[in-house]
């Protein structure tokens, strides 16, 4: 019985290692995908940032909108070839399928606030009779919905009538940009909850030894059964040694040094008195 046990639980032991490192190989592999954006100017704070949208890469964002009785459609992706376009972080396709590069993600700015980051993505090709020209490109405001872990893409507006910062503003809920939600728990409720899993440790590994090891069955299973049934006789003893009196509750007749012994009157000798 001994061997098969130690079997059981060197099994368990091998497939928590083995989904260790799959997990780390993963993490790993993850962690280098939003490394293909490429900021305008490298710096911690930024990637620090861009590191919040792991979550979201490999995955194209499509949505469609009509401008002046055209419909065009747009796709996104985070630090990935949106459609297929290289280093295109956002294009825009008209129904004949020709494709214009909105914004590059080998140029990209972000900014994080409490539950949302807003991504820029710039170097956009130029546009023809707007905006003096300039090239194009692309803000994406990446919203906290806590119920949402890829949400649907929409276009807010393309502002081309100024002469100059144009640009195209997405939106999109996720999350993977939702703030951390901190722990409130108590001292005491922490101790309380490790309390509670030593007891169950303590009462699971025991039953499993009584029954496994010791042979033993129904309430014997249970682990220092003795000590256990025994514990209610003997807090019923402490507390009874520690708040019942044992002793008469009459008060001594002492007081100030006086002793209780009874005092022997001298016997009277009238012997005398009697006739001779």
């Amino acid at each position: 019985m001994m061997w098969q046990l130690e079997k059981v639980m060197a099994q368990l032991i091998c497939w928590r290692l083995l989904a260790f490192f799959v997990l780390m190989a993963t993490s790993a592999q993850a962690s280098e995908n939003t490394k293909r954006c490429r900021l305008v100017q490298e710096n911690k704070s930024e990637r620090k940032v861009l590191s919040f949208l792991e979550p979201l890469t490999n995955q194209n964002f499509t949505t469609t909108s009509k401008v002046e009785n055209e419909e065009y459609t747009y796709v996104f992706q985070v630090c990935g070839d949106a459609d297929g376009m290289k280093d295109a972080g956002v294009i825009q396709r008209d129904k004949e399928g020709k494709k214009v590069l909105i914004g590059n993600y080998s140029l990209t700015q972000a900014v994080r606030g409490t539950d949302w980051i807003l991504l820029f993505y710039l170097g956009g090709e130029k546009y023809h009779e707007h905006c003096s020209q300039e090239s194009r490109k692309a803000m994406i405001m990446i919203s906290c919905d806590r119920t949402k872990t890829l949400g649907q893409l929409s276009v807010v507006l393309e502002d081309r009538e100024r002469g100059t910062d144009c640009f195209y503003l997405f939106e999109l809920d996720s999350s993977a940009v939702c703030p951390e939600i901190e722990s409130r728990l108590s001292t005491g409720s922490i101790l309380l909850i490790v309390c509670c899993s030593c007891l169950a440790v303590y009462l699971i590994c025991g039953f499993l030894y009584q029954r496994l090891i010791v042979g033993a069955k129904g309430v014997e299973q249970f682990p220092n059964k003795g000590f256990w049934s025994e514990i209610g006789n003997l807090s019923a003893d402490g507390c009874d040694f520690v708040c019942r009196s044992r002793g008469s509750r009459e008060e001594p007749p002492t007081y100030r040094g006086v002793t209780a012994e009874t005092l022997e009157e001298p016997e009277e000798r009238d012997d005398h008195l009697l006739p001779m």
